[in-house]
């Protein structure tokens, strides 16, 4: 029987593009402005990310606490919101619809390890949030998942397969538990 060999783990292959320059500041500027609550202003995170390559729409609200990993893989469209403490961990594209709503503490995960090799290899996957999305508090996506339009992850929720539009989501793994119905 094998074992597992984290020595063996390189990742090499991996490039989240931005040159190591735009990676250096970019992780002083997110522990300084970003991950505490010290500047409140959701205009000048907003200001940052799009000068450090982030795709931003219009009316576009970003709380205290908030970590994000690399803001030019990072797509947030119009009037959404990302709540205290949210980590955005997007080691490749994350993609924010219209109007989502990602509240406390939601976890964004595009990375993960292959628990079948011996190395411990380095996995991605896109994150789509279709329009309309509602992440619940300390809920998390992981790794290739798209939560279709207007689907809800409840409170502490973990989403391990896509969410179908205009559906409620919860558990671990989340399931669905009926229709989210609009007045």
């Amino acid at each position: 029987m094998q074992e597992t060999d984290l020595s063996a783990y390189q990742n090499s292959s991996y490039n989240p593009g931005g040159t190591i320059f735009k990676r250096i500041v970019w992780f002083y500027v997110n522990a300084v402005l970003f991950k505490t609550s010290i500047i409140p202003y959701s205009r000048l995170k907003v200001y940052l990310l799009r000068l450090f390559g982030a795709s931003i729409g219009v009316g576009v609200n970003i709380k205290p606490c908030v970590n994000i990993k690399y803001p030019w893989l990072l797509h947030i469209g119009d009037h959404s919101w990302i709540g205290e403490n949210v980590w955005i961990d997007n080691l490749v594209p994350v993609k924010i619809g219209k109007n989502v709503c990602l509240s406390q503490g939601a976890l964004l995960l595009t990375g993960n390890h292959n628990y079948k090799t011996r190395s411990f290899e380095l996995m991605t996957g896109e994150i789509i949030l279709e329009d309309g999305v509602w992440i619940g508090a300390r809920a998390v996506i992981n790794q290739g998942i798209t939560a279709a339009s207007h689907s809800i992850l409840t409170v502490g929720s973990v989403a391990t397969e896509n969410l179908d539009p205009y559906f409620i989501y919860q558990g671990n793994p989340a399931l669905k538990i009926r229709s989210r119905l609009i007045i």
